[in-house]
């Protein structure tokens, strides 16, 4: 690349003015008249830094759609039985679910549940499960839901997250993990369900749909 870029030289404002010049192997020369360093002419030259190896790089082509993180608006989860985030727009291809000391009133397993356009409850394939300090490991499978508890109690503060994710074609699959305020031990979760239409909906609730929320809260990401 060549070219030539001329400034003022600051340090002397009634000089003349400094060309710059980029040389086609990387060299940088600068000249400058009538005045340089009090001769009347003059000629610094930079020498291109040496390289190994090649200065070239290829980029892969590809296309695709740049998406913001967008973050929802945080639901207090201290009643009913079950919370929704609607209006979830067509283009979002990954769910953060996040849930920060959040309670329910009895016993009950936690789950997620989709829509489009109305909540699916059948047709999933998750499974949770839990590991404590005793080394002893619990698991439970669901299909109205992505479950996101093995064990539950009402004492329970959850927190953690669980990531839904596009699998493409109505189709969604999700990991998390979550750890509890009263025991030592955490739980974690995967699964997926494939949507009638395009997601636009979740809902968090519990398997049996009757217990009630009666602490902290729940919030989404979605990009």
């Amino acid at each position: 690349m060549t070219g030539t870029l001329k400034t003022t030289l600051i340090q002397n404002p009634s000089s003349a003015d400094v060309n710059i010049t980029l040389g086609t192997s990387g060299e940088v020369t600068l000249a400058k008249s009538p005045v340089l360093n009090g001769s009347t002419s003059g000629t610094l030259t930079i020498a291109a830094p040496a390289v190994a190896g090649t200065n070239t790089q290829t980029l892969v082509a590809a296309t695709g759609t740049l998406a913001p993180l967008i973050s929802g608006t945080a639901v207090a989860s201290t009643s009913g039985t079950s919370i929704d985030f609607t209006s979830i727009p067509s283009w979002v291809k990954r769910i953060t679910v996040m849930f920060s000391g959040v309670s329910t009133s009895g016993t009950s397993n936690l789950q997620i549940q989709l829509g489009a356009g109305t909540i699916q409850s059948t047709s999933y394939d998750a499974t949770a499960a839990q590991g404590d300090n005793a080394t002893t490991v619990t698991s439970v499978r669901a299909t109205s839901g992505f479950i996101f508890t093995a064990t539950n109690a009402a004492a329970n503060l959850w927190y953690g997250n669980m990531t839904i994710t596009s699998f493409g074609s109505n189709t969604w699959t999700e990991t998390g993990a979550l750890g509890r305020s009263v025991a030592s031990n955490a739980q974690w979760c995967a699964g997926g369900v494939t949507l009638s239409g395009t997601l636009d909906r979740v809902r968090i609730t519990t398997i049996n749909g009757t217990d009630t929320f009666d602490a902290g809260s729940i919030n989404i990401l979605y990009e």
